[in-house]
């Protein structure tokens, strides 16, 4: 059995997908948590507290706790300006475990910033570290330009992790060719482990879904879902939809799924009503329906009601929808980009298709719009596909022995145990 210690400094494994700065990277800390207990392993996930009300300490199910950690106010702070936080995160990180006496074997580092808290306490205490990046500075740079809000030196911190890390995950084959082309990262050390999806939460209710969500037999209904920005190409899948309707003489219904709370006016409200008005410049207001934040228990319903999941991000670190999707035997259209190029398979269990264009993803809807044999055909190949090495069971067990060989590492060149580190003491501390 292992001590593991899993940081996600924005992205706590408690907070409700879908909203901002919330999404795969919780819902990937909070599965893996949860089945590395399952498996034996004692897990405690510092996150940062965003809230006053916040308790120390919460239980997020047997054998995982989730450690609140006072840096910064507490309340919502984008995460393109928590770097500056760190240092007083990683400070109560080390003094909490130290009051604790917790002697974890490990500590996996969520986000580049999660790996700076990683660094700080591998310094202090000894404890080796394993990182997931999640997504990486000079793609995301290379992809939004001057959109990119995070701190310029965010890839020269990346490139120390990469060079300290005793081992570094890789969520997909296109991650680890980025890490070793634009970071020149020792190939040895990274070690590819995909996402995962739940096989108790998600499953095919196809009928049920349809009657539930007012969709009647005839309709083809496409579902996109996830988190209302740019990047993840909204915009493209609406365009396709009036390009399905203007070449092909074929009507959808378009739910897109997700989004800011309704009197939030941050700037996932901004891009979605620029998304409204896109709808209505196209004349497709009476086919989208924009329907807000789903609650995860509601997902089996919208992934099984739609004839088809798209998504046509810019770029993407990995993507968990398309594997939800799949669990529910729907069809997946994804752009031909970097994680999703992985988990889709072309003409087997969907298509790819570039980003950034609307005729070619009309050309796929329309194929199985047309087919809908074919497309129940993809759809259940998915659905085996996912089962056959997507459980996040799957994905814990390849992590565990993703951790024996970074301990082994460890060990193997002697990391020394106790040091110095940051000064000790803080508000976790005295609570505990």
């Amino acid at each position: 059995m292992l001590s593991i210690a899993l940081i996600s400094e924005h992205a706590s494994p408690l907070a409700p997908p879908g909203g901002i700065d919330s999404g795969g990277q919780n819902v990937y800390v909070a599965h893996l948590a949860r089945q590395l207990a399952a498996l034996g392993h004692r897990v405690d996930v510092f996150t940062r507290r965003d809230a006053p009300e916040r308790p120390p300490c919460e239980n997020l199910g047997d054998g995982v706790r989730v450690v609140h950690v006072p840096a910064g106010p507490p309340c919502f702070v984008p995460k393109e300006k928590l770097l500056t936080y760190m240092d007083d995160f990683a400070r109560h990180t080390i003094a909490f475990m130290r009051a604790q006496d917790l002697a974890h074997d490990l500590v996996h580092a969520n986000f580049f910033m999660s790996g700076v808290v990683a660094q700080h306490v591998k310094g202090a205490l000894g404890i080796p570290f394993v990182i997931t990046f999640h997504a990486l500075g000079l793609v995301r740079r290379r992809e939004q330009g001057t959109a990119d809000g995070f701190p310029a030196l965010r890839p020269a911190i990346e490139r120390s992790l990469m060079r300290e890390a005793e081992r570094i995950v890789a969520e997909c084959p296109q991650d680890r060719e980025d890490m070793l082309s634009l970071y020149e990262a020792e190939a040895e050390r990274i070690e590819i482990v995909p996402c995962g999806f739940d096989p108790d939460e998600l499953w095919p209710v196809r009928a049920a879904a349809r009657r539930r969500l007012g969709l009647r037999d005839d309709e083809f209904a496409v579902l996109q879902l996830g988190r209302i920005v740019p990047r993840k190409g909204i915009d493209n899948v609406i365009s396709g939809v009036a390009a399905l309707r203007d070449a092909y003489g074929l009507r959808a219904r378009l739910l897109v799924a997700g989004g800011p709370p309704r009197f939030d006016d941050g700037p996932e409200a901004a891009e979605l009503a620029r998304l409204r008005a896109l709808t209505a410049e196209l004349g497709l207001r009476e086919q989208v329906i924009f329907t807000g934040p789903v609650p995860r228990a509601e997902l089996r319903e919208f992934y099984s009601a739609a004839d088809v999941f798209v998504t046509t991000p810019w770029y993407e670190p990995f993507g968990i929808t398309p594997l939800e999707a799949m669990a529910c035997a729907t069809p997946v259209v994804g752009a031909d980009v970097g994680g999703i190029r992985s988990t889709v398979v072309d003409g087997r269990t969907g298509y790819l298709v570039p980003p950034r264009a609307p005729g070619a993803l009309a050309e796929r809807l329309a194929d199985l719009a047309r087919h809908p044999r074919r497309a129940r055909r993809l759809g259940l190949a998915g659905l085996r596909r996912v089962h056959d090495g997507y459980t996040w069971r799957s994905v814990a067990e390849r992590m565990c022995g993703v951790y024996a060989r970074a301990v082994w590492r460890a060990d193997a060149q002697g990391l020394p145990g106790q040091g110095q580190g940051l000064p000790s003491g803080g508000a976790l501390s005295k609570q505990h």
